[in-house]
């Protein structure tokens, strides 16, 4: 004998299954079509703001030359040390003068045919010195030559405190970010939704080095002119922004 169900019947053996069951169903993943997908942009911008350079890092040392090794290295120790007490006497505290290097090589003469002569040593100290009163640069490098360096490096000026234009240039760099996006978003027919991430790349402060030629002549009666320019502070950023139509 066959069984015959009518629809209200099948209807109602639905509704008592297990409540397991009709969670089941329905957390049923939807079509994947109905998955939504952002459409995002994703750009580089950076922001740039100039300084006034309010210190230095002027790099000098002394060179000497003898028939031995403890010869050059006395001789150099010598006018070293008295650079190094020109210098505190001109008003620079222990901590703003760092050596750098301290080297001592031997010094060869090369015939053709013959084996290397051996001519005496050359002995070489580096010096760092941090320059805060950028006005009396050029008489602390003239001061350091008269108490015998033989070679001035070069000048690298700097920030104290680059905290206020390296906020300046974040700033700029934001407005470009939002500038660029909005150009990037008018011209493919969307609208910016939100930022979805921002990153900083690292905070550059740039200047290109500047050489300093050692005034071995001590007859002038100015000191050596330093013109410190201005500092370009740059930061880079990345964002990225969700678009819609």
């Amino acid at each position: 004998m066959k069984t015959l169900l009518s629809t209200a019947a099948i209807a109602g053996l639905l509704a008592m299954a297990s409540p397991s069951t009709a969670l089941a169903q329905a957390a049923s993943p939807p079509p994947a079509g109905a998955v939504f997908a952002a459409t995002t942009l994703n750009l580089e911008a950076y922001g740039e703001a100039r300084a006034a350079p309010d210190m230095a890092t002027l790099t000098l040392g002394v060179e000497s030359s003898d028939a031995t090794a403890a010869a050059a290295m006395a001789d150099n120790a010598a006018r070293m040390t008295q650079v190094v007490g020109a210098l505190r006497h001109a008003g620079l505290p222990e901590r703003d003068l760092q050596t750098s290097s301290l080297s001592l090589a031997p010094q060869y003469v090369y015939a053709q045919n013959q084996p290397p002569r051996l001519t005496g040593y050359k002995a070489s100290n580096q010096l760092v010195v941090t320059v805060s009163d950028l006005a009396h640069l050029g008489v602390i490098a003239d001061a350091a030559v008269a108490a015998g360096a033989t070679d001035i490096g070069q000048i690298d000026f700097g920030l104290a405190n680059p905290r206020a234009a390296e906020d300046s240039a974040r700033l700029a760099a934001v407005k470009a970010l939002e500038d660029k996006a909005s150009l990037y978003a008018n011209a493919v027919g969307y609208r910016i939704v939100r930022l979805v991430n921002l990153s900083e790349g690292v905070a550059d402060a740039f200047q290109p080095p500047r050489p300093m030629m050692a005034a071995m002549s001590l007859r002038a009666a100015a000191p050596t002119p330093v013109e410190t320019g201005e500092l370009k502070v740059r930061i880079d950023i990345t964002g990225a922004f969700e678009l819609a139509r």
